[in-house]
């Protein structure tokens, strides 16, 4: 009886660690995170700003305008779905519209 209260507490203590520990953010473009010098706490943090909701898809982008290099969230309020680009070199917002009809 020892044994087995041993062995389940010591599973529930090795469950409870494995659920509190977080996993790395993985998003399109991740790859390219290393020559952006904005990261990606600090862009979602501005995106929401500019746009308060629910973000439902990040990517990390090459586009044109700004540095060319853009943090890109979908993000939903009130039912409508939002795209928010933020320049990954500069913070600065460059896009903050309601998705159009093809979004990307």
């Amino acid at each position: 009886m020892k044994r087995f209260l041993i062995v389940s507490t010591l599973a529930l203590t090795l469950g409870s660690a494995a659920a509190q520990a977080k996993p790395a953010a993985v998003y399109v473009g991740q790859n390219l995170a290393k020559t952006a010098k904005i990261t990606l706490a600090q862009a979602t943090k501005s995106a929401l700003t500019a746009r308060p909701g629910k973000i439902t898809d990040t990517e990390l982008e090459k586009e044109a305008g700004g540095s060319g290099l853009r943090y890109s969230f979908d993000i939903t309020q009130a039912g409508v779905a939002y795209e928010v680009g933020i320049d990954a070199q500069t913070g600065k917002v460059l896009e903050n519209a309601a998705e159009g009809k093809n979004p990307d």
